[in-house]
């Protein structure tokens, strides 16, 4: 591939908008077990770099891991015969916020039942999702891909805002699924310290 101008242009500009935004980590292409390790050590040694608050680590590491593993549940790119999915993950932070961003293509059909799911979780209280969360795993009722709805269900317990994800139309078959779960330093250290009144 030749290093034309445009190219060089496109490559600063994507360059300066992670770097305004926050990201520190960014990977598209197949996702399989030896990846996500991969990955999951990469930003573990980010934290620790960041001298994250213990707490506050556990919780980012293990979104991070679970919206990796459901990312690669929900992608219908397929990229072999091993079942390995393909797709764009990203981590950073902005402010008090630890956030993850992935993205994978999606059949339109699968499309409705996936933002049905999403809609049902976000609508939720976290008392509800406590529950929706035990209920899935006795009967593994709301999503048929695997698993998906309980690492939904996990994710929106673990962070400390709603589900934020688009779809985007891409071709006549697919739309593209963009999700972005992200977890407050601050809110997160007020939830810690409520559950640590209540055990008292």
């Amino acid at each position: 591939m030749k290093l034309d101008v445009s190219l060089l242009k496109s490559v600063l500009n994507i360059y300066d908008e992670l770097f305004t935004n926050g990201v520190s980590l960014v990977y598209l292409g197949e996702f399989n077990h030896e990846i996500t390790k991969m990955f999951t050590s990469m930003a573990e040694d980010d934290l620790d770099r960041q001298s994250t608050n213990i707490s506050v680590k556990r919780r980012v590491y293990h979104v991070m891991v679970e919206t990796l593993q459901n990312m690669n549940r929900h992608s219908d790119e397929i990229a072999n015969d091993e079942n390995i999915g393909k797709g764009l993950f990203m981590i950073g932070k902005r402010n008090d916020s630890y956030f993850v961003i992935t993205s994978n293509r999606v059949t339109h059909e699968n499309k409705d039942r996936l933002q049905s799911a999403l809609n049902q979780i976000n609508n939720a209280t976290k008392e509800e999702l406590k529950e929706m969360y035990k209920k899935q795993i006795k009967e593994g009722k709301l999503s048929n891909k695997g698993g998906a709805g309980l690492g939904l269900i996990d994710i929106a317990r673990k962070t400390t805002g709603k589900l934020d994800y688009h779809f985007i139309p891409y071709n006549n078959e697919e739309h593209l699924f963009i999700l972005n779960v992200e977890i407050n330093t601050k809110v997160l250290k007020e939830e810690v310290e409520r559950e640590g009144e209540k055990k008292e």
